[in-house]
């Protein structure tokens, strides 16, 4: 085949022409030109079409022409105003089979060519299109990041578009593809002349006119991209009103071609997209633009807008959805706010009201059913947050110089008065560097109080005492407000927008680097990309700044840069030294040198996310015995909740991998990192975190499907368990076996977490951690308590899908609400959000850290294929299984036996059939007729918890009780 590709059929045909597009880019040209004569394909030709460039771009194509036999070079007699002319030109030059597109300052993947003509002769497709990968060239990094990713995980060949809209509606790209040239001339493909983002319109046609597609999930194309340029690309000047006219006719000239041939589903599909995408870059723009632009941005919009269906709307986000509402209405007093959120993701912009039981924005527009759907927020889950976890919007609303500092007066919004009105108020502000390496100064807020439904401040920040940048390397300031309300704190941006930041150019508030005034010697306002306020370091009039010119001139002297590759390079060994990598190669020397401290145990539960399960029932025995262990407690996150007589260490902290490498036990119940190696003097007890309904390990289709590197560190990671906790012969013919664990390692105890479970079975009184619970989250005891427990979902590409109830849960609040007490337990992976109408009815039990009081105060389980139903079948009390989505997950994972024939209690699909159920808990025929079949059912999956394990574990490794 490769042999075929290098020698033509006709030595004068090339296989592709790749057209390049260059205006005023002399420099980058060659660059772009290269990428495509180094190609490992080697049949291919350069048409160079420069659009009229005004300096030396012809010249410089010329002469790239006259050096090689393969590269010819055309010129427009008139500058064009866009890409799709001198790509038009290209192709009606070109000679080659099949034609590619590159821009001058961008350039080809080595193997580009080569993959895209194999693929194209291999399935005969008239399109394929491969990755674009965006290369961020002024990054001292090296940032890169692949467009749109999911769309080429693998090779695939679409016979029409409609079998993938994602494809149409988001990669738009005309230049990550090859194009069949005689397909092309065939179905007159042409860019639109005269107009921008003709990318859109062409790949649409061309999506819409092909016979076959093909995707690879090779790099083909890399897109160079400059943050900091100077002159913005006319893509990006989005504050020039023209710039979204354009994008509104091309979208117009979509539309048309989408009815004509009857794509409707497609429309829907790009509509949405629209909303999320094209319309938000618009939306981010519009803080920092005057009311004109705005007026005629909306008029504009409201045309095209209108146009769509109420199912466009849906699947978006609540914060896209109101912002496109309140656009249309014109409410700029509710629309900034959004905006700011849409920016600034998790970001509360609003005070919020609440009706009825649900949070909405703003309450305006409430009497418009579409605007009262729109505006419920209240999925947000942000009427149920501490002020601790709340983001909130802190809009600058005075800004006054003078040669000592600045004034700064401001206003935090208070959703749903979540800062009480008799709460203590402090705050300071903080003023940092924006390279991490550099230092940060610290003022008091001298005035904080409410004031309608905000929180008012005013500050005097003497910059000019009492902050000292370095100069030249800390030219960037952000500034932060830390507010504490009742020992709470919570940290705020500071939004400016168009606030009046001083008329003077050069700023007036003067500074004394470290460096001297020859550095710069003021502070110059300065608006974010994210709307916050932030300071710039320069240099006030002519002879200062030629002096800071010289300055900045000698630090690109060869001293100078040795110096700075020389901090560089020590930054880059801090950040070397925190990286994973080198934290598990000096893991391992340490397992090699230092001795296993005797008595220390090192616990952890569900990768440190929380203390429970099995590692807290085994602790809490080894304390309650007096055991004299160093117990050693890892956590992710926040340490809170964690038992106050360990001591804890930060998973993947430098210490924590000390502690495990010097530990006598490790005790979990899921795993310590896969790619750390047991030492042979340490001792690991698996507890592992339930019975399996689903496939696990190597019996799961994503384990069989790895790479064998994978499986075999997988297995080498399972093999450090020197003991597994089972609890029934269930678990040795599942989970022992799909993770290959021989018999001499098992624990035939039962589960720690359960001996409290199955105390509870056998006493009459009622448990004391129930209770415990119940009045903390305010469980009415006087009703029977519901738990809701389903597993998680996973995301098809990987992940795990947001929490959503699969009922009706208000619904289930108005039927059963002076009868029940719902309590929800999603996995822990998942979250829940509920909405203020059902309080003390629902109520989320997610955050407490261990399940075992969360089943001990329940009456009655509601789960799925959650390993909950073996744990809770040792209470002997009823449950019900909610099976909704049977056929969809049980397809890809697989269960070891069929839930729906050794269930014990009814199986239900529907929200209707639960709420059935629900509604005869009393009656002898409903799920408290499962009592023999629930009595099997412990019986077969739990026979080794008899609710002494945590005691039989202790006894074995520690030592028996009597013997102390």
């Amino acid at each position: 085949m490769s042999a075929q590709h290098d020698r033509s059929q006709h030595e004068d045909v090339p296989d592709i022409s790749v057209v390049v597009i260059v205006y005023n880019d002399e420099r980058r040209l060659p660059d772009a030109v290269r990428s495509v004569l180094e190609q490992t394909l080697r049949n291919v030709e350069v048409v160079i079409a420069d659009d009229c460039s005004t300096d030396g771009s012809f010249e410089v194509a010329r002469r790239l022409a006259a050096a090689s036999d393969r590269v010819r070079a055309l010129r427009l007699p008139e500058n064009s105003g866009g890409c799709g002319e001198p790509r038009n030109q290209g192709v009606a030059a070109a000679r080659g089979r099949y034609v590619m597109f590159l821009d001058s300052d961008d350039t080809l993947e080595p193997n580009a060519c080569r993959n895209m003509l194999e693929a194209a002769e291999d399935t005969g497709a008239d399109l394929v299109s491969g990755l674009c990968l965006r290369v961020h060239v002024d990054s001292r990094w090296g940032t890169t990041a692949p467009w749109y990713p999911w769309l080429y995980r693998r090779t695939r060949t679409l016979d029409s578009i409609a079998e993938l809209p994602d494809l149409l509606v988001y990669d738009t790209l005309s230049t990550n593809k090859c194009y069949r040239r005689a397909w092309l001339l065939a179905e007159g493909l042409t860019f639109p002349r005269g107009i921008h983002y003709e990318d859109l319109l062409f790949s649409a046609r061309a999506y819409l006119a092909a016979s076959r597609i093909t995707l690879i999930p090779n790099t083909v194309y890399h897109w160079n991209v400059v943050r900091k340029a100077e002159a913005k690309s006319i893509s990006n000047r989005r504050h020039e009103i023209n710039n979204f006219a354009d994008r509104l006719e091309i979208h117009r000239r979509i539309d048309r071609i989408l009815a004509a041939e009857g794509h409707e589903e497609l429309r829907l599909h790009k509509d949405r997209k629209f909303l999320k995408h094209d319309l938000v870059l618009y939306l981010r723009e519009l803080p920092f633009l005057d009311d004109d632009y705005r007026r005629r941005f909306a008029e504009m919009a409201d045309g095209y807008l209108r146009e769509f269906p109420e199912e466009a709307y849906e699947g978006l986000s609540p914060v896209h959805r109101l912002c496109a509402y309140l656009l249309l209405r014109e409410d700029w007093e509710h629309l900034m706010p959004a905006v700011d959120t849409l920016i600034n993701r998790n970001k509360v912009s609003s005070p919020l009201v609440e009706r009825d039981g649900r949070v909405y924005w703003c309450e305006e527009h409430l009497d418009d059913p579409l605007g009262r759907a729109v505006l419920d927020v209240t999925d947000l889950d942000l009427h149920d947050k501490p002020v601790s976890r709340l983001y909130l919007r802190n809009a600058l609303t005075g800004y006054r110089e003078s040669p000592e500092g600045v004034t700064l007066s401001g206003a935090v919004v208070n959703p749903l008065g979540a800062v009480a009105p008799d709460a203590r108020l402090t705050a300071e502000l903080e003023f940092r560097a924006r390279r991490r390496s550099l230092r940060s100064f610290r003022f008091r807020v001298r005035s904080v109080r409410h004031r309608g439904r905000s929180i008012t401040w005013e500050a005097d920040v003497p910059l000019a005492r009492k902050l000292r940048p370095v100069g030249v390397l800390d030219d960037v300031w952000d500034v932060r407000m830390h507010l504490t309300v009742d020992g709470e704190r919570t940290t705020t941006r500071l939004t400016a927008g168009r606030t009046d930041l001083g008329a003077d150019e050069d700023g007036t508030v003067r500074v004394r680097p470290l460096l001297s005034r020859l550095a710069a010697d003021r502070l110059r306002p300065r608006v974010s990309s994210h709307g916050h306020l932030a300071f710039h370091l320069v240099q006030h009039g002519t002879l200062p700044r030629r002096t800071s010119g010289l300055l900045r001139h000698h630090m690109q002297s060869p001293p100078a840069r040795l110096t700075k590759k020389a901090l560089r390079g020590a930054l880059a060994l801090r950040e070397e030294l925190r990286s994973g990598r080198r934290k598990i190669d000096a893991y391992h020397r340490m397992i090699r040198v230092l001795p296993v401290r005797r008595g220390t145990v090192v616990f952890e539960s569900h990768l440190g996310k929380q203390y429970g399960d099995s590692p807290r029932a085994l602790y809490e025995e080894l304390r309650r015995r007096g055991v004299p262990v160093r117990a050693v407690w890892s956590y992710q996150g926040s340490p809170k909740g964690f038992p106050a007589d360990a001591e804890l260490v930060r998973r993947w902290s430098w210490r924590y991998m000390r502690e495990l490498a010097q530990a006598e036990f490790w005790i979990d119940n899921q795993g310590f990192p896969l790619k750390l190696a047991k030492r042979p003097g340490t001792t690991y007890i698996q507890t592992w975190h339930g019975s399996a309904l689903k496939r696990m390990g190597f019996d799961a289709p994503q384990l069989r499907t790895m790479p064998e590197a994978e499986r075999r560190l997988y297995q080498r990671a399972v093999d450090r368990f020197d003991h597994f906790v089972v609890r029934g012969r269930h678990d040795e013919v599942t989970l022992a076996q799909a993770f290959r664990i021989p018999d001499e390692k098992l624990l035939r105890t039962g589960y720690p977490r359960n001996d409290a479970l199955v105390r509870a079975r056998e006493s009459s009184a009622p448990s004391r951690r129930a209770e415990e619970l119940a009045l903390r989250l305010g469980v009415r005891r006087d009703l029977p308590v519901v738990l809701y427990a389903p597993t998680f979902r996973a995301l098809d590409g990987g992940g795990v899908r947001s929490f959503e109830f699969p009922f009706d849960v208000e619904e289930f609040a108005r039927r059963f609400g002076d009868r029940l007490t719902l309590l929800v337990r999603t996995h822990y992976l998942n979250s829940v959000t509920l909405p203020p109408s059902v309080h003390r009815r629902v109520i989320d039990a997610g955050r407490e850290p261990d399940i075992t009081p969360v089943l001990l105060l329940a009456d009655v389980l509601v789960t799925d294929w959650s390993s909950v139903m073996f744990d809770y079948s040792l209470l002997q009390r009823p449950m019900v299984f909610f099976t909704y989505d049977e056929e969809e997950y049980t397809e890809g994972r697989g269960t070891y036996f069929d839930l729906s024939e050794e269930a014990p209690g009814p199986v239900v699909r529907t929200a209707d059939e639960l709420f059935e159920v629900l509604s005869r808990l009393d009656d002898p025929a409903g799920p408290a007729a499962y009592k023999a079949r629930l009595k099997e059912f412990m019986t077969r999956y739990g026979e080794y918890d008899q609710g002494d394990a945590a005691a039989r574990i202790v006894d074995r490794f520690f030592g028996p009780e009597e013997a102390r």
